[in-house]
């Protein structure tokens, strides 16, 4: 067989690896084969977490909602039952900034679920 020299071609692909762990901590940053590994790692929890994420701020939208509606009387669950039975399409994230930064308006939207719950 014909001898194939790679140096340039494998050295590339070895600085790439090497570059996307840039970070990591002791050889997982500077030997080739534990970044190789780590750079793997990595992707596959960024992968996944890229998916829990929208998880994890829902969750977060709907805790604060909830201590705000609790704050004017009402449970979540019946704030957001008033809201559908008022034809109000506020979604959880504009609900939770709602909350956060402008509680009048949102005790505003809360008397309104109220009243449509009867």
């Amino acid at each position: 067989m014909v001898r194939v020299k790679r140096g340039n071609v494998a050295r590339k692909r070895r600085n790439k690896v090497l570059k996307l762990a840039k970070g990591f901590r002791g050889s997982h940053s500077k030997l080739f084969t534990a970044a190789n590994q780590q750079v793997m790692k990595a992707l596959r929890y960024a992968y996944r977490h890229r998916k829990t994420k929208k998880r994890d701020f829902r969750s977060l939208w709907i805790v604060r909602i909830n201590a705000a509606a609790r704050n004017e009387g009402i449970s979540y669950s019946r704030l957001v039952d008033g809201l559908k039975k008022a034809n109000i399409e506020l979604n959880r994230k504009m609900l939770a900034q709602l909350a956060v930064l402008d509680p009048s308006a949102f005790a505003q939207v809360a008397q309104v679920a109220r009243t449509a719950r009867g």
